[in-house]
């Protein structure tokens, strides 16, 4: 191993860092937040949690990680998820008087995908105990193991007109948009802390910004003359900044989070 490669493991290893202590102090934020509620995970035993994990990230489309297909409510056949229904039955090879989107809210039946069981909605198989979803939102119908998305994306939460025809908690975000409690805490278990829809922070992030500041200055950076443009999602103020590997700081509100343009 060369000098270089030392140098890429050793800043590796920094960024890692960064991002844990980072994630620590925005996870002390959401929760102290007095509008945010947390709901006590139960522990399950080793047995149990492989029973659960069986086939993670093994099945699935081009849309979803997931352990299950769904029938779909409107044609009663199987696809492996809404988007791969809505392309199949909008294809220009279909009747145009036969083309249909599926009502993902009103799906009722799911397949597992190891066993092959078909039964009602629900986040874990009643015949073999696998886990369909790592993420699973009984109101959207929503299945996904991979949990490494970014809070940008739309899919992993359920932030939506049918949040009110549910029963199911609501939390009203500071940016104003409204989102599920139980995907608020599915956000927080995978330190996700940006609004799904416009990407603000979902909680005072100040503190974590200074720790960032902090572990960003103890690492060393090649990219030294390397200017790029960044847009803030925070105050929506454009800035030229400095690149660097890990994050890139709001010239105007101090906030890391921005995204380059």
């Amino acid at each position: 191993m060369g000098a270089m490669d030392l140098q890429f493991e050793s800043t590796a290893v920094q960024h890692g860092q960064a991002k844990l202590n980072v994630e620590e102090h925005a996870l002390v934020s959401l929760l102290s937040d007095e509008n945010y509620t947390a709901e006590k995970i139960e522990d399950v035993d080793s047995d149990d949690y492989e029973r659960l994990e069986k086939g993670i990230m093994q099945y699935g489309c081009a849309h979803y990680r997931r352990r299950c297909r769904i029938r779909a409510p409107c044609c009663n056949e199987i696809f492996d998820c809404r988007h791969c229904h809505n392309e199949a039955k909008n294809s220009i090879e279909v009747d145009a008087v036969k083309r249909h989107e599926l009502p993902r809210h009103e799906v009722q039946q799911v397949i597992c995908s190891l066993c092959g069981t078909e039964q009602e909605v629900r986040e874990v198989c009643i015949n073999c105990g696998v886990c369909m979803g790592k993420y699973f939102c009984e109101v959207c119908k929503l299945f996904d193991d991979d949990v490494k998305s970014v809070a940008g994306r739309i899919s992993f939460t359920a932030p939506n007109v049918y949040l009110f025809e549910s029963t199911n908690g609501v939390s009203v975000l500071p940016c104003g948009h409204t989102i599920h409690v139980k995907c608020l805490q599915e956000m927080e278990e995978h330190c996700q802390f940006a609004c799904p829809l416009c990407s603000k922070s979902v909680c005072d992030m100040s503190k974590a910004w200074e720790r960032l500041d902090e572990e960003l200055a103890t690492v060393s950076d090649s990219c030294d003359n390397k200017m790029v443009h960044i847009l803030c999602n925070d105050c929506g103020a454009t800035s030229e900044v400095q690149f660097h590997l890990i994050a890139h700081k709001c010239q105007k509100c101090k906030s890391y989070n921005t995204r380059k343009i």
